[in-house]
């Protein structure tokens, strides 16, 4: 394809994709060198721990991207075609800002691409193992995650002041409020090329063990990386963060668990205000981003 043709496809996806409320939005984050190195809370664990997620990124939704197109040909109503247009479109672009949110981590020494590589090897092999309804089942799984993590990260003031980097609060916020818009394309797309109850729940439940096995693994990689790994003080700190019952996770498990409800849909978890709430915040006259969307015509 020609670079005339690939911005012409692109131009097509964000006008699509804005029809159907999911405008891709082009988007150019400079993270400085300066950077300060714990940017979450100043703690190394969790820091070290958004750092992990933001690795599985650029391979892991360049997946979700495949996994839909994979069905693209099957799609006739209209609407759910521009909303696939809108999903590729912004996944495309929060590969793109993760890769270079994963280079500032390289600065500092972690072992981002190194993660995102071991990841892209993982799903290279799913791509040919495994039949194309799985991988979409895959991406309604992992797309629920997303979704209910970025609900928590939009609703949660905490999280923001937490994040003590103003270029970093800018990534994460932006990329939370276009997951809760797109969280329903890959389960509509599920449904309608016939994707089972019971293929859905199974799949997630596997998807649920390797989820925290790869990022198990990779916060482990980042943390020895740092020298941090035997902090046990501060390791215990940022644990019981995450894991406490009042906790990042514990809070997300009955939305979680929505999931395994035979007549579940993601528009069951309510966010139609406040993502009206964050577009304003964020793409208002004097948002956030105002200054920085590339196409504020389309946000």
């Amino acid at each position: 394809m020609t670079h005339a043709s690939t911005a012409d496809a692109g131009t097509v996806r964000q006008t699509a994709g804005a029809k159907a409320n999911i405008p891709p939005r082009r988007m150019d984050f400079e993270f400085a060198d300066d950077t300060k190195r714990y940017w979450y809370k100043n703690s190394p664990f969790l820091t070290t721990f958004w750092s992990t997620l933001s690795t599985l990124f650029p391979e892991g939704e360049t997946f979700f991207v495949d996994s839909v197109r994979n069905y693209r040909k099957d799609i006739t109503d209209p609407l759910l075609k521009a909303q696939v247009s809108g999903f590729i479109g912004q996944e495309a672009m929060h590969s793109k800002e993760h890769k270079a949110f994963n280079d500032l981590a390289e600065k500092h020494g972690f072992p981002a691409n190194n993660l995102d590589r071991d990841l892209g090897i993982l799903l290279r092999f799913a791509r040919k193992a495994l039949p194309k309804k799985i991988q979409l089942a895959i991406t309604v799984a992992l797309e629920h995650y997303t979704a209910i993590l970025a609900e928590q990260l939009l609703r949660d003031p905490s999280h923001q002041s937490n994040i003590e980097d103003p270029e970093a609060l800018k990534l994460w916020m932006w990329h939370a409020l276009e997951e809760n818009e797109h969280k329903i394309v890959a389960y509509d797309v599920y449904n309608l090329v016939g994707g089972g109850y019971f293929t859905r729940v199974l799949t997630m439940l596997i998807v649920t063990f390797f989820f925290f096995t790869v990022v198990g693994i990779g916060h482990i990689r980042m943390l020895w990386a740092d020298r941090k790994l035997f902090d046990v003080w501060g390791n215990l700190k940022g644990f019981w963060y995450l894991w406490s019952p009042k906790g990042l996770f514990p809070k997300l498990l009955p939305q979680y668990l929505d999931f395994f409800k035979p007549g579940f849909h993601p528009n069951d978890h309510d966010t139609v205000q406040l993502l009206d709430d964050w577009r304003e915040k964020l793409l208002g006259k004097d948002g956030m981003l105002a200054d920085q969307i590339k196409n504020p015509q389309r946000a």
